[in-house]
C-alpha cells in the first residue's frame, strides 16, 4: 500500500448460525477469525474465499465487518 492510500481496516469473521436468517452463532469459541485487511477489496477477496470453502455447510455464513467506521463514525470514505 502506497504512502497515499487510506488505511480503511476490515475484520472477516464467520461461524456456524444456530438458524438460517438469523444472526446469532451456535458457539461463540468457534467463530472463524480470518483476518483483518488493510482495503475493502482485500478483505472481499478473504471473504469470497472464506465463504465458498464453507458452501456445503448452509448454516455457516462469512461477514466483512467495517473496522474503520467503528474507529472513526465521523468519517464517510469507504
Amino acid at each position: 500500500m502506497s504512502g497515499s492510500d487510506k488505511q480503511l481496516l476490515h475484520l472477516v469473521f464467520g461461524g456456524e448460525l444456530s438458524a438460517v436468517g438469523t444472526m446469532e452463532f451456535t458457539d461463540l469459541s468457534k467463530l472463524d477469525i480470518v483476518g483483518i485487511y488493510p482495503n475493502y477489496k482485500t478483505a472481499y477477496d478473504a471473504w469470497k474465499q472464506a465463504a465458498q470453502s464453507s458452501v456445503d455447510s448452509a448454516q455457516t455464513r462469512y461477514f466483512i465487518v467495517h473496522l474503520h467506521r467503528l474507529l472513526d463514525p465521523d468519517a464517510t470514505a469507504g
